[in-house]
């Protein structure tokens, strides 16, 4: 890179034009076209030739510069990635320690690193070297030429139990990649609001999911999805063409999820019509099981933070004033996806209040709670409920939302019947349930509790649930999020002293 930087030097140096004065490295003078029309006129086609000279052999050196730059590249492919990056924050105690689990995923996402900078022309990697066609006239292209373009390198699918550090090493994949590449990072509950309000926006093409795949391909070829979970019919069906169109079009995905493939959309309705995108991901994807059974998210210090057990709504209030210092708290309103709107009971200094009916008792839904992190960064929430089958859809809702404030790295307030694990209790899966009360012909159902609620989705979700909430009341995740908040707050002076200055 430094010989194409002195190259470019020389150049300049050499050929440069300025205002009223032509300098050439003739001896020591310089030929001032304000002195003498004549001494210019008879300089110019030296001046042109002594140009042209320079330019050839600069041309030549640029050439054998980018050459050596390539190769360079080249040699690069082993010497940087997450796995290198993942030894470098150990060393420097950025990181604990990880176990031997952490370290084989790690060296199987260095391997789809390496991979894919070997082939990243033949991946459409580059996004100043790719098409810059819009996704419908890529779309109407296609369909007069069809064509096939399958990536050569396949993607990963990464799946295991909570904390054990798959959004981390994710993560941790995603910032070592080139910023020039097409690639994009989402939470799979974003990703799959986002299809659906493409698909609104194409209704009247002939196979809308083949627009949308065009679309999202053409912005991110390389496609990161954290916390694959299907657990809505709609997704479940729109899923393997969607998928299918993608794969075609060159896609290559990397995903974590809580289930193995096989155990995608378990249980759910017309699951049939699910399977063969287990298939599809099966082919295009290396499934990776993260094995470890420790929750790295509770090896924080584990501190109350703002949890507050029991029905304490003033403790709560107080809190949230304290947070918003001199604003008056007042009602608000949030706008979502597709001309939605969201109410806001109480919302000042990005802080919002809601009673925990208002947010996870009413048909509300990831986009809502999405939405509603947009504008604010802190929510406080009162009265958390225990959960069972009576308010199943309100722990399918509770679930998200602590999704969505941990992707967000929100911070959260609560008062809450009982503490994080005990508000689940109830929620079960099939085989949890069958161990807990194994059914024969001749067994009486008098001892069953008639609160238990059987959910295989909601039994392995509230896991990751537990965790989170465990880690969002640590002294680390508030300390994190204080200096997010701190940082945000400079940027915002700093734009604003700029803005002064034009």
């Amino acid at each position: 890179m430094r010989g194409t930087t002195r190259a470019l030097r020389h150049v300049l140096y050499c050929s440069r034009i300025r205002g009223d004065h032509l300098c050439l490295q003739n001896g020591s003078r310089k030929v001032s076209t304000l002195r003498a029309e004549a001494v210019c006129s008879s300089s110019r086609p030296f001046a042109e030739k002594e140009i042209n000279r320079y330019l050839c052999q600069t041309a030549r050196s640029l050439s054998i510069s980018m050459a050596s730059d390539s190769a360079g590249a080249s040699a690069d492919v082993g010497k940087s990635g997450p796995l290198i990056e993942y030894e470098r924050r150990i060393a420097s105690g950025e990181l604990v320690d990880g176990d031997a689990f952490q370290v084989d995923t790690l060296r199987l996402l260095q391997r789809l690193y390496d991979q894919l900078i070997e082939h990243e022309d033949s991946c459409h990697l580059d996004r100043y070297k790719a098409s810059k066609k819009a996704g419908r006239s890529r779309w109407l292209w296609s369909r007069l030429v069809p064509q096939s373009s399958y990536s050569p390198v396949k993607g990963l699918y990464l799946y295991g139990g909570v904390g054990t550090g798959k959004t981390m090493l994710m993560d941790l994949f995603y910032d070592q990649l080139p910023s020039n590449w097409r690639k994009r990072r989402r939470h799979f509950h974003d990703f799959m609001l986002d299809v659906h309000s493409r698909l609104q926006m194409h209704k009247g093409v002939a196979d809308p999911l083949e627009v949308v795949a065009g679309e999202i391909s053409d912005e991110s070829i390389l496609l990161c999805l954290d916390e694959f979970m299907v657990t809505d019919v709609a997704d479940a069906l729109i899923l393997n063409r969607l998928f299918k169109h993608l794969f075609i079009k060159g896609l290559v995905l990397l995903s974590t999820s809580n289930r193995a493939p096989d155990n995608l959309y378990e249980g759910g309705l017309q699951r049939d019509l699910f399977l063969p995108f287990i298939d599809t991901l099966k082919e295009r994807c290396i499934a990776h099981e993260i094995g470890s059974s420790t929750d790295y998210r509770k090896l924080t210090s584990a501190e109350q933070g703002f949890y507050f057990i029991g029905h304490d709504s003033a403790r709560l209030k107080q809190k949230f004033l304290n947070l918003i210092g001199k604003e008056t708290p007042r009602p608000q309103v949030v706008e979502v996806v597709m001309g939605r709107h969201l109410q806001v009971p109480l919302g000042a200094n990005g802080c919002a209040y809601f009673p925990f009916v208002d947010l996870c008792d009413k048909p509300l839904g990831a986009a809502d709670y999405l939405g509603l992190f947009e504008k604010f960064h802190t929510l406080a929430l009162d009265g958390v409920p225990k959960f069972s089958i009576q308010n199943r859809s309100a722990a399918y809702r509770f679930v998200t939302l602590v999704d969505v404030m941990y992707e967000n790295k929100s911070r959260l307030l609560c008062t809450a019947e009982t503490s994080p694990i005990e508000l689940f209790e109830k929620i079960v899966t099939i085989a949890d349930a069958q161990r807990m009360s194994p059914r024969s012909s001749s067994r009486s159902l008098k001892g069953d509790d008639l609160d238990l609620c059987v959910d295989n989705e909601l039994g392995f979700a509230k896991e990751r649930t537990i965790s989170r909430l465990t880690e969002m009341n640590s002294r680390e995740y508030l300390e994190q999020h204080q200096s997010r908040l701190l940082g945000m707050a400079k940027l915002e002076v700093e734009e604003n002293n700029d803005a002064l200055l034009v």
